[in-house]
């Protein structure tokens, strides 16, 4: 599996920016897509998940702000939007892309995008 990120950028506080994250390849058997992030200094966190039961987890810091969603097509790329509304300094980090393909057990990360939100 393949993961291309895009989207992140520099934007001030309360501003808006949409990440997105296509997967190529052997793509069958994803069951999770999702988003983590890590800012300087900090361990990695996850940011918001969402199954292919369009199940949905979001990390308590940016519920009611980001929203999650994916679109899949047979044979083709699945692709993973994290649109991110009301942006905080605290949202700065480097945005991960994640996938889990199930059948295989094994997780797969995008190459990170940058956001950075200032004050």
């Amino acid at each position: 599996v393949q993961l291309q990120a895009s989207g992140g950028g520099l934007v001030q506080a309360g501003g808006s920016l949409r990440l997105s994250c296509a997967a190529s390849g052997s793509t069958s058997g994803i069951y999770i897509m999702g988003w983590y992030r890590q800012a300087p200094g900090k361990q990695r966190e996850l940011v918001s998940i969402i199954t292919n039961g369009n199940s949905r987890v979001y990390n308590d810091s940016v519920k009611g702000r980001f929203t999650i969603s994916t679109i899949s097509r047979a044979n083709a790329e699945n692709t993973v939007y994290l649109q991110m509304n009301s942006l905080k300094p605290e949202d700065t980090g480097v945005y991960y892309c994640y996938v889990w393909v199930q059948t295989r057990s094994q997780p797969y990360w995008g190459q990170g995008t940058q956001v950075t939100v200032s004050s």
